[in-house]
């Protein structure tokens, strides 16, 4: 269940003080962009096909990365003015782990390497699709703007507002927030039960937030029922998880 924040009815737009993030994040991706355009156009078919050697490599370790599991010791913090999709708000944000940073890097490293790995394969086999190379690595490169500027654009890859729960792209409003229940995946996290239910649950957080589950879990319970709290734009002090509740 994700849509429009609270804030997309009344944001103008020119003055939703977004402008000077969205060109923060335009001009780094403009930036990577060109940089990985400049480095990938001066390819020539020999090191494409390096690059297709070096796939099952890239594949293993991006899986193997999936295994590592850091203690996450991470606080919700208090930000005044915090960069969503429809506006900046007063919210509780949590960052991403030094994990979700790996596995993001492992991403976008292993979809960079297939793409190209592939377009060598293709060309090896059809000779006829050679042309297409510089149009197809201007899509890699673009590609790789557009990662970045997802990840500038926001701030913290969690955040609590008085008008419900980002994660990531998702928004999801307190209104439609029944609860939480702790997931028994092994990289950890939290199914939200929304109203009306949605299977399967989506889930938010785990090994790629630096919040352990229990303080998130704390917050969504304490919050969905009181987001009041958050609007009013006076710091907010994150719950605590009950004593004798390990963090993991």
């Amino acid at each position: 269940m994700s849509g429009p924040g609270p804030m997309a009815a009344a944001a103008v737009p020119d003055r939703d003080g977004l402008w000077s993030r969205r060109l923060l994040a335009l001009l780094a991706a403009m930036t990577v962009a060109a940089v990985s355009s400049r480095i990938l156009l001066a390819l020539d078919p020999s090191h494409l096909s390096d690059v297709r050697g070096m796939v099952w490599l890239v594949m293993l370790g991006h899986l193997a990365q999936r295994y590592w599991r850091p203690r996450r010791t991470g606080r919700l913090i208090w930000r005044p003015r915090l960069a969503g999709p429809h506006g900046a708000e007063p919210a509780l944000m949590a960052r991403r782990s030094a994990a979700g940073w790996l596995g993001l890097t492992a991403d976008v490293t292993a979809g960079v390497v297939v793409a190209l790995g592939g377009f060598s394969f293709l060309t090896e086999r059809w000779p006829q699709v050679e042309p297409w190379r510089p149009l197809v690595l201007a899509a890699v490169a673009i590609g790789l703007g557009w990662v970045v500027y997802g990840e500038v654009r926001f701030t913290g890859r969690l955040a609590l507002t008085g008008g419900g729960l980002r994660y990531d792209g998702d928004w999801y409003p307190w209104s439609g927030i029944r609860g939480v229940q702790r997931s028994g995946e092994r990289g950890g996290g939290v199914h939200l039960r929304l109203e009306p239910e949605q299977l399967p649950r989506p889930m938010i957080g785990g090994r790629d937030l630096a919040v352990p589950d229990e303080r998130l879990i704390a917050a969504i319970e304490q919050f969905r029922t009181t987001p009041e709290a958050l609007a009013v734009g006076l710091p907010v002090a994150p719950p605590e998880p009950a004593p004798g509740v390990a963090e993991r």
